[in-house]
This record gives structure tokens, C-alpha cells and sequence, in this order.
């Protein structure tokens, strides 16, 4: 139906299209014969849509490495969490070991205490008032060995406790200094993790965003297309039921997707310009090469631009343009009948690239005489 230019769509011109569509509709202009915005705004709204679409793709395999380097963090953070646990528990049993022992410790004291205190009572005898007390000599000597046993065995208690009370409390300095440093790369973990899901989030926040241009710009799309189909009501006849390719337009255009290639005069192929194009060629006419330049409803501008007559008179080999619509569209004249109707042949009419044929009234069309 219109001709499709390979322009990048930037926001600016994007508004500028609304402006000038909104411009227009306000003034209630039913059709277009001048330099036509719709094809145009139509061709950048579906440019954006794919950019949209690659910058969506781009978002999710972000958003992938965000989520994996989330659950990777979370991961670490469950080890260390259980590794702070752990640890917490050990310096728990450590610091009931180090009050037991030190309970112990205390306990010994005592029981030195009580030994020292009898040794200096028992040493405030005199050694010949001992030995006297003693039934011989040998009992005096087993006195002093008892107790010099008995306070090597208490030092060396005390001594042995004590020594593990140094070892306990190393160990918990350094087990509070792992819990510390867990903490602390827990705290530096979480961190990450937030600025992940921020990221995340933010990205997140983008694809709605996109999602929500594609959307708006295809509801726009498809308002644009209904609007051209209820203006070619009258042209589309067979257009529903007709073959995918007919006029003699060539395979190399017809028997591929629509749009997905230009035809050898800058225009979309199996689009109605590009088959009346086609056509005016195939005549062995000069056929301008228009591509780029506008819809179907710019052809009579251009034509007359070009100096090609323009008129409201058929003739069979004329195109027929009509300014209806969006952008347009325009039929090849193959028959001019003695009522006055015209019997044509298109492409497109119900905007599903197909070939068509209809006898119609020329009422209200121009005819472009190639």
C-alpha cells in the first residue's frame, strides 16, 4: 500500500510525526495530498518497535546475569551465614570452657591456700619440736614429702589449667576475629546483592518500559491500518480471496514475505505502489524511481513534480490514486467500461499483500497518464 523508506526512526522525529499527526487530525483533514506522514510514521514506529525489541533482548540477558550473580551472592551469603553460626557456637563452648576452667582454677587456689596456710602453721614448729612430735624420723620425713607433693601436684595443676585458660583464650581472640571478618564479608556480600537487585530492578523497570512503547506504538500501528482499510472498502473486492500473486508481478517479489525486500524502484514489494510500478514499467513506460519519497497518495505530487499529467479522466494504463486513508493507495487501470466504471487490478487493498481485481467508479480518483 505505501512506500516504506529504510530511514533510522530517532525520538525526535518520532514527535515530530505525532505533532504533525495530531496537527492534522485537529483541523479534521479527511485525506492527504501532500507530502504524506503516515507510511513514514508507520515505517518508525516499526523501527523502533525492533529496537525496542533488540534493546529488550539485551535487557533480559542482562537481567540473566543480574538474577545469576544474585543467587551466586546468596549462595555465599547462606555459607558464610552458617559459617558465622558455627563459629558463634564455638565461641560459646569456648567461653564455657574458659569459665569452667577458670572456675577451677579458682578452686585450686583455694585448696593452695589451704595448704599454704597449714604449711606456715605447721611451720611455725620448730624442726626439733617436729621431730619430737614425730614417733620417729622417718614420719618427720614423710611429713615434708607430703606436703612438698602435695604443693608441686597443686603448681603443677594450677600451672596445666592455666596453660589451657592461654590456649582457650587465643583460640577465642581468633574465633572472634573470624566472626568478625564473616560479619563483615557477610555485610560486603549483602551489599553486592542489593546493588544487584537494583540493577535488576532498574532493568526490569526499562523492559516495562519498552514493553510499554512496543505496545502504545502497535496499538497506534494497527489504528492506522484500520483506518486505510475502512478507506479502501470500496477497492478491496476479491482482495480477501484473491491469489497471493497475480498482474504478472514477478516471484522474486511475490513469492516472499511482504516488505521483506525493495523492488527495482525503492519500494517495498508486494505493496500497491510496487505493483503498479511494476506495471507502468512492464508497459514500457519510464517509471521514476519514487522510492523513499512517499505513499501512495503522494503519486499524483510527485507525478506532477515530475511533469507526468495528472487528471480525473481514465484511461486504460493509467494508475489510479486515491488520497483516502492513511497513506493511500494506488490500482492499475485495466479497463475502462461504457458506464463509466473501471475495471482495476492491485496488490495490497486489504493490506495482506495479495493480488486482487474490482470494477469501481472513478469517482474521486486521480489518474496519473505514464
Amino acid at each position: 500500500m505505501q512506500t516504506k523508506t529504510t530511514n533510522k526512526f530517532t525520538p525526535y522525529r518520532f514527535k515530530a510525526a505525532l505533532m504533525a499527526l495530531l496537527v492534522i487530525a485537529s483541523f479534521g483533514v479527511a485525506t492527504v495530498a501532500h507530502a504524506d506522514i503516515y507510511d513514514d510514521q508507520i515505517n518508525q514506529l516499526n523501527a523502533q518497535n525492533n529496537d525496542a525489541s533488540n534493546s529488550l533482548n539485551s535487557l533480559l540477558s542482562q537481567a540473566s546475569s543480574f538474577q545469576a550473580a544474585i543467587d551466586q551472592l546468596n549462595a555465599q551469603i547462606a555459607a558464610v551465614q552458617a559459617q558465622i553460626a558455627a563459629n558463634s557456637a564455638e565461641q560459646v563452648r569456648i567461653q564455657g570452657e574458659i569459665v569452667a576452667n577458670q572456675a577451677q582454677i579458682d578452686q585450686k587456689k583455694v585448696s593452695i591456700a589451704a595448704t599454704i596456710k597449714a604449711m606456715y602453721l605447721d611451720g611455725q614448729t620448730s624442726t626439733i619440736e617436729q621431730l619430737a612430735t614425730s614417733k620417729d624420723l622417718s614420719e618427720y620425713v614423710d611429713k615434708e614429702e607430703y606436703r612438698t607433693a602435695v604443693q608441686k601436684q597443686l603448681d603443677a595443676s594450677i600451672t596445666e589449667i592455666s596453660a589451657l585458660q592461654e590456649k582457650l583464650k587465643q583460640q577465642k581472640t581468633e574465633i572472634d576475629q573470624l566472626v568478625a571478618s564473616q560479619k563483615q564479608q557477610n555485610d560486603q556480600l549483602g551489599a553486592a546483592q542489593s546493588e544487584q537487585s537494583r540493577l535488576l530492578a532498574y532493568n526490569q523497570g526499562q523492559q516495562d518500559a519498552y514493553n510499554s512503547q512496543i505496545a502504545a506504538n502497535s496499538s497506534h500501528i494497527q489504528e492506522l491500518r484500520r483506518q486505510q482499510i475502512i478507506a479502501n472498502a470500496r477497492f478491496i473486492g476479491n482482495a480477501g480471496t484473491g491469489p497471493a500473486c497475480g498482474g504478472g508481478y514477478p516471484a522474486k517479489w511475490c513469492e516472499i514475505g511482504q516488505d521483506t525486500v525493495i523492488d527495482d524502484w525503492g519500494m517495498y514489494n508486494r505493496e500497491c505502489v510496487s505493483y503498479t510500478a511494476f506495471r507502468v514499467a512492464a508497459s514500457g513506460r519510464h517509471m521514476p524511481y519514487w522510492g523513499g519519497v512517499g505513499n501512495a497518495n503522494q503519486w499524483d505530487d510527485d507525478a506532477r513534480a515530475a511533469g507526468i499529467p495528472v487528471d480525473t479522466s481514465p484511461r486504460v494504463g493509467d494508475v489510479a490514486i486515491s488520497n483516502s486513508g492513511s497513506y493511500g493507495h494506488a490500482m492499475y487501470v485495466e479497463a475502462v467500461n461504457s458506464n463509466g466504471t473501471i475495471f482495476i487490478s492491485q496488490y495490497n487493498a486489504a493490506l495482506n499483500g495479495r493480488f486482487s481485481t474490482n470494477t469501481i467508479s472513478p469517482s474521486g480518483l486521480y489518474f496519473i497518464h505514464f
